[in-house]
């Protein structure tokens, strides 16, 4: 039999999550009240520079959300009081004491002594309605509509002012753009590098060097708000500054912790006899392109089980399998040498998974031991992706070399500063950093992947972006500087007695 008692415990304890004013309303609410952001911050229990992220478009969650809504409500509530009390007194003295013909009543309609402008139109009206002046006859009103009494001033609710960059309803033939699941006036849709690098160029006279340098400087602060703007109206809600499980943190002060990457560091064993030329190239934009990864929203939670959620991302404590073909593509688990379990990311176990399966069958499925998870989303960077890509196309093309640094600085400083750092006070998230390189390792094992089904034969895979071929690869690859596309390294020889290629100097992403 049902258990109606735990239904009607469920139903009583369950409650809707509290509703937050608009992001653009919150700084000013706090800053009407002369409230700072440590001050807020201190009284909520959380940074200020959480605090500044809420005032940026993310939402907090939980019992904090609960107590930020209700400051925020108390902070409105308080500056109306004020901002009334003002409005009263300045009416009391443009009206001055009330004269002959004005009721000095409660009734609703008063004449006036001296015409005074209508509200609605403002054109001269000789009487006022709950003391704002208006025309009763709607044929003297210059409105189209009839005018509508007001409220009483001590029963309307002041109106709060409409968000910034919504067109009024009679617009028409407005451009618009999708804005998470609202969209916005293409004209509003602000460029956030376009502008910072032009504002550059102006503060230094137009110096290439300079205006590149101070750019590179501003990367990681650039990068978040760019992310915040991305966010504004987004589908989900994320945990800025979760609790990390200790799998995720330093075992000493300049070590490491326990994840393990999977970043590749192969060299094929032997190659044919002869003389062959090698082809090394570069992969363009790979921890740009490794944004688009599963992420996990929320704070970590631990389960235990050889079970796989694709629904969730995170880390897992595995048993990797064994990896029969190092003599021609890499171990998906990159170059460890110590046998047993290890704890890796999301991408590396999808990796692992999907080579298991029926269609590829390289390789037996991971053992899964426990696993610390979130729900999870590989859409919560497209937006921050795209942009940043969008704009290191149009530097491309346009042979902008300031951007083009500019943009790569933002999103390679994003990933390195996402973990415990000092530079990113506004995001940590360490299993996010962890994730996204994972992800470039993974994206750069299936291009060797690729090389070798194709026919060519893959010789080395270093890092995020280096795969040195053999074999006519531009029937593989598409060659150019996109981030779908690749670049010429370097090409060397390889010849009789000198079948392990000495490797050129490995750069980062």
């Amino acid at each position: 039999m049902t258990d109606f008692g735990a239904i009607d415990a469920l139903l009583s304890g369950a409650r809707k999550e509290v509703a937050l004013p608009p992001v653009e309303e919150r700084r000013t609410l706090r800053e009407g009240l002369n409230v700072s952001r440590a001050q807020l911050a201190q009284a909520l229990g959380v940074s200020p520079s959480t605090v500044g992220g809420w005032e940026s478009g993310r939402d907090p969650s939980g019992e904090v959300r609960e107590k930020y809504a209700y400051f925020l409500e108390g902070a409105r509530t308080k500056l109306d009081a004020a901002a009334a009390a003002e409005a009263s007194a300045d009416q009391s003295a443009v009206d001055g004491p009330a004269e002959a013909g004005q009721s000095a009543g409660t009734d609703d309609v008063d004449a006036l002594a001296a015409p005074k402008p209508c509200v609605l139109c403002g054109q001269p009206a000789r009487h006022q309605v709950a003391g704002y002046p208006q025309h009763l006859d709607p044929a003297e009103c210059g409105t189209t509509e009839p005018p509508q009494q007001a409220k009483p001033a001590s029963r309307e609710k002041p109106r709060r002012p409409a968000p910034a960059g919504r067109p009024g309803c009679a617009a028409r033939g407005v451009k618009v753009v999708p804005v998470g699941r609202r969209v916005q006036a293409a004209s509003d849709t602000p460029d956030l590098i376009g502008s910072a690098v032009a504002a550059a160029l102006a503060e230094h006279a137009g110096d290439v060097d300079a205006a590149t340098a101070a750019l590179v400087k501003r990367a990681i602060p650039d990068a978040m708000a760019l992310l915040d703007h991305s966010r504004k109206g987004g589908r989900y809600d994320v945990v800025a500054h979760p609790r990390l499980p200790d799998v995720l943190r330093k075992q000493t002060a300049r070590g490491a912790d326990q994840i393990w990457e999977a970043r590749p560091k192969w060299t094929r064993p032997e190659l044919p006899p002869g003389e062959r030329e090698v082809t090394a190239l570069d992969m363009n934009g790979a921890y740009l392109s490794a944004l688009k990864t599963h992420l996990p929203l929320g704070q970590l939670e631990h389960s235990t089980g050889n079970h796989h959620d694709r629904r969730r991302a995170g880390v897992h404590l595995i048993t990797p399998p064994a990896w029969d073909h190092d003599a021609v593509l890499p171990n998906p688990i990159g170059s460890r040498d110590e046998p047993g379990p290890l704890w890796v990311t999301e991408p590396t176990l999808r990796l692992l998974l999907r080579l298991a399966g029926p269609k590829y069958g390289l390789c037996d499925p991971p053992q899964i031991h426990e696993s610390w998870t979130s729900g999870a989303t590989e859409g919560l960077l497209e937006k921050f992706r795209i942009a940043l890509k969008d704009a290191r196309d149009r530097a491309i093309t346009d042979g902008d070399d300031v951007t083009l640094e500019y943009v790569k600085q933002m999103y390679s400083k994003f990933v390195s500063t996402l973990g415990e750092s000092n530079y990113n006070r506004e995001l940590y998230r360490t299993d996010w950093m962890h994730l996204i390189r994972s992800q470039a390792f993974a994206n750069l094992w299936w291009k060797a992947h690729r090389a070798y089904d194709e026919g060519l034969m893959v010789v080395r895979a270093m890092g995020t972006d280096e795969l040195h071929v053999i074999g006519d690869w531009r029937k593989v690859f598409d060659e150019g500087r996109g981030v779908t596309e690749v670049k010429v390294k370097d090409v060397y020889t390889v010849g009789v007695g000198h079948n392990q290629p000495a490797p050129p100097a490995e750069s980062p992403s």
